[in-house]
């Protein structure tokens, strides 16, 4: 999926974690299949699952921000009224792969997708319940790190301007590009809460109706109070959002900021990831469509 990935196989992983980890050397381990795209995940037992990073980067400074994302998974696991992963421990870099990595728990269920549960009021109000209850916790006088979406939307033009660039055969740019120059413009919707940061179909589990598990939580921390309502547009038709939008107490600003940052996620997942992942990228297409839909009711 990217120029910089690293191989990693189920031979490499179960080597690695039975050599470092040998509370495992008796479990199984097992490839787990699914649309990630930061992670090669690995199944341990029934209880367990090892993440490898799939992108290259400096040992020392991968090691630094793992540990980063396990404290940020503690601290979420506190407040999620959901099950969510706990860090388990930090694995060295081998032989035939050249990164730390990481070990946390199981969490068993199945990833919502766009459309399974989109006309479900039940699931939309278990999302308002999350993304409350994450807004609880104390920032502490923390601040947004600066890093992906949840700061300031003008800060992504060059990035928007190299998606709706290769986008030209794939979408309507002309008309994305309109709607881009409206949410840059967007005011702050106001002071930073403690946000999940990335809730796309493949981070919650769900079963029946209803949402029974959070998962990648590495990046949970302070950012725009409007960052976590993508998950609207990412999930949830029509009506199901009025419901959610209601539920939340969402504001005209903080709505639409909401838009704009899954409108900033989708637009870099149709071209990326066309070729390389059709899941993500059939969700950036999902996505772009309900929030033309919503455009096209506004203008």
């Amino acid at each position: 999926m990217h120029q910089d990935q690293l191989h990693i196989d189920s031979d490499i992983a179960r080597r690695m974690i039975r050599e470092q980890f040998p509370q495992y050397l008796h479990e199984d381990v097992v490839a787990v299949a699914g649309a990630g795209t930061d992670n090669a995940i690995f199944r341990i037992g029934s209880e367990s699952a090892a993440r490898f990073p799939l992108r290259a980067m400096n040992p020392v400074e991968c090691a630094a921000r793992l540990r980063s994302e396990a404290a940020a998974m503690s601290e979420l696991w506190q407040l999620c009224p959901f099950p969510t992963p706990r860090p388990v421990g930090l694995g060295a870099p081998g032989p035939d792969y050249p990164m730390p990595w990481t070990v946390q728990t199981w969490i068993e269920g199945e990833a919502a997708t766009p459309a399974g549960l989109s006309r479900s009021r039940t699931f939309a109000l278990d999302l308002v319940r999350l993304i409350t209850s994450l807004r609880q916790g104390d920032v502490r006088g923390r601040r947004f790190n600066g890093r992906g979406r949840g700061g300031n939307l003008v800060d992504h033009d060059a990035w928007m301007e190299v998606c709706l660039s290769n986008s030209e055969s794939l979408l309507d740019v002309a008309q994305l590009r309109r709607m881009w120059a409206r949410f840059r413009e967007l005011p702050p919707a106001g002071p930073e809460v403690m946000s999940h940061k990335d809730l796309i179909p493949a981070n919650l589990l769900v079963a029946s109706e209803h949402l029974i598990g959070v998962l990648d939580g590495g990046g949970f921390g302070p950012a725009d109070p409007s960052l976590d309502l993508v998950v609207a547009w990412h999930l949830l038709d029509r009506e199901r959002r009025m419901i959610f939008r209601d539920a939340i107490q969402a504001n005209d600003v903080e709505w639409r900021r909401g838009g704009a940052w899954a409108f900033q996620q989708a637009m870099g997942l149709v071209w990326y990831y066309q070729i390389t992942n059709p899941t993500m990228s059939a969700l950036g297409r999902s996505t772009i469509s309900r929030l033309v839909e919503d455009y096209a009711d506004r203008h």
